[in-house]
């Protein structure tokens, strides 16, 4: 695998006006995405997790400019991507897998209409070479070819996953944001979609980020894993390393509630419970944003901001107490 960056985010953020004065000028801004950093390697899968809510969503959709950036740089393969026109050529490097694949694909467009669109906006194939090119689409994520005419109301939901995987496949891009692709689907079919897009990643040598709420999941398809809490990112590790030693309170919290089935071990093992509410993004709490459920908050939590230090082989965590 290289280890060159495909992409790389540099201080993101993105804030929602709350609120306007007589003027409409905003006077209160939700921070939904607040000053975050990290990079994705070429041909790897980036984990993004964390609670509903956290901003993990509205990063993959500022990331691809469905929401314009409030502030920060956004570099794809080395080139700064211009907020104001991103470009055709953008579009078709970078596609989205969706996490409703109902309410993403158009109820009066056939799956032939929905596959060919693309095809269509970027002038990729007309005729008969489009045809073949939905065929082989169909084909490439384990539906019947004859499917072509059917509309999504005539799929289950796992196939109208698959669907949204070969609208985003038709492009041919080289980064996919999976942005919670099987959250919606039933627990039987998430690990066949899961499985899939393992698949498609080695074939056609794929960069994703995927973003979900399912710990264990995330672990088996990421490389590294980024965990976020109220629009901040709070540790970056690798797989591996994240889960086998956890270094942030909040990472600790989140992993201590992963169903072990082992029934002996599940026992025996301490399960962190978090006290209080997550705070208002609108008005968050100084210094460390998780200092108000944090059993091991210190005076300096509240005072300071932390950032993202290296703690070693690129394991990094926002977090004074480990600091320390």
């Amino acid at each position: 695998m290289e280890q060159t960056n495909l992409l790389e985010v540099h201080n993101l953020k993105k804030y929602f006006a709350v609120d306007t004065d007589f003027w409409g000028r905003p006077t209160a801004w939700l921070k939904a995405v607040d000053d975050i950093s990290f990079g994705i390697r070429k041909g790897e899968t980036l984990g993004l997790v964390g609670e509903s809510g956290c901003g993990k969503s509205t990063t993959g959709r500022t990331i691809i400019h469905l929401y314009k950036p409030t502030a920060g740089k956004i570099l794809f393969n080395g080139k700064i991507i211009d907020s104001k026109d991103p470009g055709k050529q953008l579009r078709r490097e970078m596609q989205m897998i969706f996490q409703d694949p109902y309410a993403s694909l158009n109820p009066r467009m056939t799956v032939g209409d929905i596959l060919g669109e693309p095809l269509d906006i970027h002038g990729l194939a007309a005729g008969a070479e489009r045809t073949e090119r939905i065929v082989e689409l169909l084909r490439l994520v384990g539906l019947n070819p004859g499917y072509i005419s059917r509309f999504p109301h005539e799929f289950s939901g796992g196939q109208r996953q698959r669907i949204g995987i070969a609208r985003a496949l038709a492009v041919d891009p080289s980064f996919i944001i999976c942005d919670e692709p099987i959250s919606a689907l039933d627990v039987s079919i998430q690990a066949q979609v899961v499985n899939l897009l393992e698949h498609l990643q080695e074939a056609m040598q794929l960069t994703y980020l995927f973003i979900a709420h399912d710990l264990a999941m995330v672990k088996h398809i990421s490389n590294r894993v980024a965990v976020m809490y109220l629009g901040k990112i709070v540790e970056i590790a690798a797989s591996h390393e994240l889960y086998r030693r956890p270094q942030h309170p909040y990472t600790q919290a989140l992993l201590s509630a992963i169903a072990i089935p082992d029934p002996l071990v599940e026992a025996k093992r301490e399960r962190i419970l978090l006290t209080g509410d997550v705070p208002n993004p609108i008005t968050p709490p100084s210094g460390c944003r998780f200092r108000t459920r944090c059993r091991y908050a210190v005076k300096t939590c509240s005072e300071q901001e932390p950032t993202l230090v290296d703690l070693g082989s690129g394991h990094l965590t926002a977090c004074h107490v480990v600091h320390r």
